[in-house]
C-alpha cells in the first residue's frame, strides 16, 4: 500500500485501497457519532418515565442541550482543522463524545443528563468538519458526493445499532447500561483512527497530472505553502470568505436552506418515532429498537447511498441534478411517510416505512459535495462548520424541542377533549381551547400514577399515543417545504459550478 507516490506536480498518491480504508475509517467514526448523538430517542421513553420528564425536556435533552455547544464550537474546532492536524482532532474528540456519552449513564436527574449531553455536543463538534475536509483532498471533485454519501451512510449505520443495541440494552438491563455499552468502544476506535489515517496535503485531490501506477513513481514531496500568521482578523476574514460563497451563492443558499429544513423535519420526527411504537402499539424497547434500526439502516442507507452516487452520475450531464434529485426525493417522501403513520396496525406502518427513506435520504450527499466543491481547499472544514452550524442549531436544536412541545400541547387538548375529529382540530383547539385538566400533572411521565383508576390510564394512553402521531405527522411536513428550496437551488448551479471548476483549475 503506497501512500508516497507523487506526479510530476509533486503531490503525494495514495492507493485506492488505503482511500477506501482511510473512508471505511471515518463511517465508523461518524456511526458512532450517530449512535450516541440518537441513541436518547430510542431509549427516551425508558428515561421520561424514570425522571418524570415531559417531552419538551426529551426534546431538549436530544435537539437543543446537545446541539449548542455542538455548533458553537464547530467553527473554532474547524479553524483549527484548517491549520492543524485533521487526524488529530477528529480522535481527540472521538474520546471526548464517547465518555461524556458513557456518563450519561451515570445521570441522577434532569440538570445531569443535560449536563452531559452538552459534553457528547462538546466532542463531536469535532467529527464533521475535519472529516469533510480530509475526503475532499483523498477524492477528486466529481467523486465527493459518492465518497460524502459513504461517509454520511454512518447517519442510518449509527441510527440502525444505536436503535437496536439501545432497545435491548434498556430493556434487558437499563437505559443507563445503554448508553456505558454504547459509549466506551469509541475510545477504542480513536486509537485506531489516530494510528491509521495519513494527514493528506490540503488541495492534493485537485491535481490533474497523476499517473496511471501511482506506486510506480515516487519523488520527493514539497511543503504545503506556508500558513498565514494567526490573528483574529484573518481568521474573521475567512469565515466572511465562506459565509459570502454559502449565503451570497444563490444555488448554494438555498442547498443549505433546504438540508437545513429537511433535516428539522427529520431530527423533530425521528426522535418521538420509537416513542410513537411504544405509547401507540405497546411494543416493548427491544422491539421497537429492532423495527426503527431495521427500517432505518435499511431505507435510509439506501437513499443515502443512492443520492451520492445518482447525483454524481448525472451530474456529469447537468450540474443541476445535484439540487433536483434532493427535490424530487423529498416531494416524493412526505406523502409516504404520512400515509405510513395514519396506519393502525404498526406492521403495516413498518411496512410502509422501508420505501420513504429511499427518496428522503437522496439530499445529504449532494448537499456536501456541493458545499465543498464551492470553497478553496483550506476553507474546507470551515464551510461544512458554517453549514452544520445553521443546519444543528435550528434542526437538531430545535427540531425535536419543536415536536415534543407541540406533542405536550397536543396531548393536554386531546386529554380534555378525547373526542376531537381531526389533526387540524386538535392543532387549533390546542391553542385556543386547551381545556382546565392538566396533563402533565394527571399524567406525569406521560402515564397514569401507579395505582390509578382504569378510566385515568385509558384516557393518559389515549392522548399521549394520538398526541405523538400528531405531532409527528406535522413535522414530517417539513421536507415538502425543504424541497422547494431544492428546486430554486437548481437555478444557476450549472453556472455556479462552472465558475468553481474554472477558478480551481
Amino acid at each position: 500500500m503506497s501512500q508516497t507516490s507523487a506526479s510530476g506536480g509533486g503531490k503525494p498518491l495514495y492507493s485506492n485501497g488505503y482511500k477506501a480504508t482511510v473512508l471505511g475509517l471515518l463511517l465508523a467514526t461518524y456511526t458512532f457519532n450517530f449512535i450516541d448523538r440518537t441513541i436518547i430517542a430510542t431509549i427516551g421513553q425508558a428515561i421520561k418515565v424514570d425522571l418524570k420528564l415531559t417531552d419538551t425536556q426529551l426534546g431538549l435533552l436530544g435537539g437543543l442541550y446537545f446541539a449548542l455547544l455542538y455548533t458553537l464550537l464547530g467553527i473554532p474546532i474547524a479553524r483549527m482543522a484548517e491549520r492543524w492536524n485533521r487526524v488529530t482532532i477528529i480522535s481527540i474528540s472521538l474520546v471526548i463524545w464517547s465518555g461524556f456519552t458513557a456518563l450519561c449513564g451515570s445521570a441522577a436527574s434532569f440538570g445531569q443528563l443535560a449536563l452531559y449531553r452538552f459534553g457528547v455536543g462538546v466532542g463531536e463538534a469535532g467529527c464533521s468538519p475535519p472529516s469533510h475536509s480530509l475526503i475532499s483532498d483523498y477524492y477528486a471533485p466529481k467523486q465527493r458526493a459518492s465518497a460524502l454519501s459513504i461517509y454520511s451512510f454512518g447517519i442510518p449505520l449509527g441510527t440502525m445499532f444505536g436503535a437496536v443495541a439501545g432497545g435491548w440494552l434498556a430493556q434487558e438491563f437499563s437505559w443507563r447500561v445503554a448508553f456505558v455499552i454504547v459509549g466506551l468502544p469509541g475510545i477504542l476506535l480513536a486509537v485506531l483512527v489516530k494510528l491509521l489515517v495519513k494527514e493528506p496535503p490540503r488541495g492534493h485531490s485537485e491535481a490533474k497530472d497523476l499517473p496511471l501506477e501511482p506506486e510506480a513513481v515516487s519523488v520527493e514531496v514539497p511543503p504545503e505553502p506556508a500558513k498565514p500568521p494567526f490573528s483574529l482578523a484573518h481568521e474573521f476574514k475567512e469565515l466572511g470568505a465562506v459565509m459570502k460563497v454559502l449565503f451570497g451563492k444563490w444555488p448554494v443558499l438555498h442547498m443549505m436552506l433546504g438540508v437545513t429544513i429537511a433535516s428539522f423535519g427529520s431530527y423533530g420526527s425521528g426522535a418521538f418515532v420509537p416513542p410513537y411504537f411504544v405509547r401507540g402499539f405497546g411494543l416493548g424497547l427491544a422491539q421497537v429498537g429492532l423495527i426503527v434500526g431495521l427500517i432505518g439502516g435499511f431505507s435510509a442507507g439506501v437513499g443515502t447511498l443512492v443520492g451520492g452516487f445518482l447525483t454524481d452520475w448525472a451530474g456529469k450531464r447537468s450540474a443541476k441534478w445535484y439540487a433536483l434529485v434532493p427535490a424530487l426525493g423529498l416531494l416524493i417522501c412526505t406523502p409516504i411517510y404520512i400515509t405510513a403513520y395514519l396506519q393502525t396496525d404498526w406492521k403495516m406502518l413498518a411496512l410502509i416505512l422501508l420505501v420513504p427513506g429511499i427518496f428522503h435520504y437522496t439530499y445529504l450527499a449532494p448537499t456536501f459535495g456541493v458545499v465543498q466543491n464551492s470553497v478553496e481547499p483550506r476553507r474546507r472544514a470551515t464551510a461544512t462548520a458554517l453549514l452544520f452550524f445553521f443546519l444543528n442549531l435550528i434542526a437538531l436544536g430545535g427540531g425535536p424541542v419543536f415536536t415534543g412541545w407541540l406533542i405536550d400541547h397536543l396531548a393536554h387538548y386531546n386529554f380534555n377533549h378525547p373526542q376531537a375529529a381531526t389533526i387540524f382540530h386538535a392543532l387549533g383547539g390546542s391553542f385556543t381551547d386547551p381545556g382546565a385538566a392538566s396533563f402533565t400533572a394527571q399524567c406525569p411521565g406521560g402515564v397514569a400514577p401507579k395505582g390509578a383508576a382504569a378510566d385515568l390510564a385509558k384516557s393518559c394512553h389515549d392522548a399521549m399515543a394520538r398526541s405523538t402521531q400528531q405531532g409527528i405527522i406535522v413535522t414530517l411536513c417539513f421536507y415538502a417545504w425543504a424541497a422547494l428550496h431544492y428546486a430554486l437551488a437548481a437555478i444557476g448551479m450549472v453556472k455556479h459550478m462552472k465558475e468553481r471548476a474554472v477558478a480551481q483549475a
